[in-house]
């Protein structure tokens, strides 16, 4: 049997991962004609069916899954290894992808961007906004962020924020109309505004804690949302109590536009972290901006 050249995988996982040829084509920069060659002579070769093909779709067959799993990630690497090789220049460059939730994405990476970028025109960033806990790996992410409590041990974190504190918080309008909560158990007799998160469908839990005792209660209400701006919105419009990020609701603390409630059942948490897996070299590029987000406590501003 002849063996398989590395182009041919390149090509294979392009499809496979696309699940199209016409998008594949354009990715890799051929044809689809030529595209669609390459993966009939791979399969000729092997003697084996990689992809099921109709008139509207590609799939990998069993035999295209595990070969996909097998060598994708392996492909990736190589590809990183060679855009690395960029960072021999005079100046780093490249493309960095992260994905992060909406709450790091405004208050950690974009301030830090702001000063990093105008000094490095060759580093390019993308960054995908996500509520859920994708898989960076098989999203192709250089990294994520996420909160030092749900990262994934395999992982390299670190930190770029201080300690975390959510609230639970309404309108004086809202909280006017029926008491305040004194246990997050009460909070099953408010008006609450829900979170989907999008990675598993379900609904936020909120989650308490005091004197070692933890608590997650599973709210109700009119309105579920996807975005934390708009929970923010609704709060402050008094469609009920909203469990938000101290840092995005103190401005209207201190306003009075927002009320909080259950304090002493909201303590601080690890905040977030950078983390990317541990077999990854960092290039240049992705060191420097590790660097500029590593959070280094009070005594460094």
């Amino acid at each position: 049997m002849h063996h398989a050249n590395l182009n041919d995988l390149v090509a294979f996982t392009a499809v496979a991962r696309e699940q199209n040829f016409t998008r594949a084509a354009a990715k890799l920069g051929v044809s689809q004609s030529a595209l669609s060659q390459t993966i009939r002579s791979l399969e000729a070769r092997l003697g084996l069916r990689l992809l099921t093909r109709t008139t509207r779709s590609v799939a990998p067959t069993e035999v295209g899954e595990r070969l996909l799993r097998s060598v994708g990630s392996r492909i990736d690497e190589i590809q990183a290894e060679l855009a690395n090789l960029g960072d021999l220049r005079d100046r780093p460059a490249g493309t960095i992808r992260i994905s992060a939730d909406e709450h790091a994405a405004s208050i950690v990476l974009w301030p830090a961007l702001e000063r990093f970028l105008p000094n490095f025109p060759d580093i390019k960033v993308e960054i995908v906004v996500d509520n859920g806990l994708i898989d960076i790996v098989a999203e192709r992410f250089d990294a994520g962020v996420r909160t030092g409590s749900i990262i994934a041990k395999d992982m390299i974190a670190v930190p770029i924020g201080p300690d975390i504190r959510m609230v639970v918080v309404g309108s004086p309008s809202y909280l006017g109309t029926m008491p305040a909560p004194k246990m997050p158990q009460d909070l099953t007799t408010h008006r609450c505004i829900n979170l989907r998160l999008p990675t598993h469908g379900g609904l936020y839990a909120w989650e308490f804690e005091k004197g070692g005792r933890e608590m997650r209660v599973r709210v109700d209400g009119q309105l579920v949302l996807n975005s934390i701006p708009l929970m923010l919105n609704a709060a402050l419009a008094g469609f009920g109590l909203a469990y938000l990020a101290e840092d995005q609701v103190q401005p209207y603390l201190e306003s009075g536009r927002l009320v909080q409630v259950l304090g002493d059942w909201c303590p601080p948490f690890s905040g977030h972290h950078l983390y990317y897996p541990s077999r990854r070299q960092p290039s240049a590029g992705f060191a420097l901006l590790v660097e500029t987000l590593r959070y280094r406590g009070l005594a460094s501003t």
